[in-house]
């Protein structure tokens, strides 16, 4: 996907008549692409400024993300396309919990104007249609991972604390 260099809607007029999609477009170009850094092509918005603010901000930018993907949810995403744009906002919640580097990460990325991209894909040209199966269990699986490999370290750091 290109970086977007404009804040210029990204729903279809016909896809923007529908109240729903229409503030899904505006909510997510405020997220992702209603600032630019004077004299370069970089957006950004507010989940960029929300993830200044430690802690606090990634968990307000989060459940930003999570309505927006609940409210394409709710307006027809297939469950293949909810699992890519979960996906997306996991992905950035993950990498934005990393000072700096996740804000970095947060200001190409995008993860808000990129599930609303697959969304109009999915309404203009029928893609992101399929079995939700295949991603539930690569996500379930990551989760297990992330989880064991966190009682490991707290055992080793425990392990070193404590001879």
């Amino acid at each position: 996907m290109q970086p977007p260099i404009s804040n210029a809607p990204i729903f279809s007029d016909s896809q923007r008549a529908v109240p729903q999609l229409r503030w899904v477009d505006g909510f997510s170009r405020l997220l992702d692409t209603k600032f630019r850094i004077p004299g370069t092509d970089i957006r950004f918005g507010a989940d960029f400024l929300l993830g200044l603010i430690p802690g606090a901000g990634d968990i307000i930018s989060l459940g930003m993300s999570g309505v927006l993907v609940a409210t394409m949810a709710k307006n027809g995403a297939s469950p293949m396309l909810a699992a890519k744009m979960l996906f997306n906002v996991a992905l950035d919640a993950l990498v934005g919990t990393i000072p700096v580097l996740g804000n970095i990460f947060d200001l190409f990325y995008k993860a808000n104007y990129r599930n609303a991209v697959l969304m109009r894909e999915y309404y203009a040209e029928g893609q992101h249609q399929g079995s939700v199966w295949p991603v539930v269990i690569g996500v379930v699986v990551g989760i297990l991972l992330i989880f064991f490999l966190l009682i490991w370290a707290l055992v080793e750091i425990i392990g070193w604390i404590i001879p």
